[in-house]
């Protein structure tokens, strides 16, 4: 670690004017990306300004259960948790419930993981998957539009997640190969059948999440695990590492949207 300045915001708007007033200034929220990286020195902002006490970044909400929204500074446990979120979208509190370990998902929070957008994070195929929109101090960002590649977000400077609204879903879940030891997702696959149409978003595949067009035009026909099941997704532009190549992730799409069609369906 080394020397920074480090401040407690006691208002939405103070965060913003911290931040859009020094550009080596980093929002804290759980910190479980962002104290990684700084320890590793990957990331050596100036100055934190910590979200911790604005209480106008908590909780969950179910608006006549056609819509969740889930404040940014909500810890994923409190998702897993909650009986809101698991009658209303039962694939959302299980999406939650396999972040990380314990210390990461009593600790980490959606607005910091959306924000961070690391492209094996599990949010933002829950985020894209379901048609959310992120809503922030200065706008409404839909999800689709939101994550712009890896590490980078439609955020502005000063711009802050204020919460995310997700709608509910007629059916929905979430699949993922995860990586044994972070449990991070090699491949995730977010499926679900809303009432604009069947979305499917894959996490971990590429640098950032990615819908498959041929899968819902499928499942829009048949929802069933059948549909998908001999649809390829090409590898070029998939991640290639030590973990997966990019020729097995594209496997894995097709194997996870199907075994999420069929936790859909039961």
């Amino acid at each position: 670690m080394y020397a920074f300045k480090y401040q407690r915001a006691k208002s939405l708007a103070a965060a913003s004017a911290a931040v859009a007033q020094n550009a080596d200034a980093k929002l804290l929220a759980g910190g479980q990306s962002l104290i990684a990286a700084m320890k590793l020195r990957l990331a050596h902002p100036a100055e934190l300004v910590d979200l911790g006490s604005i209480k106008e970044l908590y909780g969950i909400n179910v608006v006549k259960a056609s819509s969740v929204t889930v404040g940014a500074m909500t810890r994923h446990a409190e998702v897993a948790a909650s009986v809101d979120v698991k009658k209303a979208i039962p694939a959302l509190a299980a999406l939650a419930e396999g972040i990380g370990d314990r210390q990461v998902r009593n600790m980490g929070t959606l607005g910091g993981s959306i924000a961070n957008n690391d492209p094996a994070a599990d949010y933002p195929a829950g985020l894209v998957g379901l048609g959310a929109t992120v809503n922030t101090n200065r706008r409404k960002i839909a999800a689709d539009e939101f994550f712009k590649g890896m590490y980078e977000t439609a955020l502005e400077p000063g711009e802050i997640v204020t919460s995310v609204a997700f709608p509910v879903p007629k059916r929905a879940a979430y699949m993922k190969f995860k990586n044994p030891a972070s449990r991070f997702a090699i491949v995730g696959v977010f499926v679900a059948d809303t009432g604009s149409g069947v979305r499917v978003a894959v996490t971990g595949a590429g640098p950032a999440v990615f819908r498959v067009p041929e899968m819902e035009t499928a499942l829009a026909v048949r929802f069933a695990p059948e549909a998908v099941a001999n649809i390829k997704v090409p590898e070029d532009g998939l991640n290639s590492d030590l973990h997966a190549k990019a020729d097995y992730r594209a496997h894995l799409v097709t194997v996870m949207a199907k075994r999420a069609v069929e936790a859909a369906l039961t």
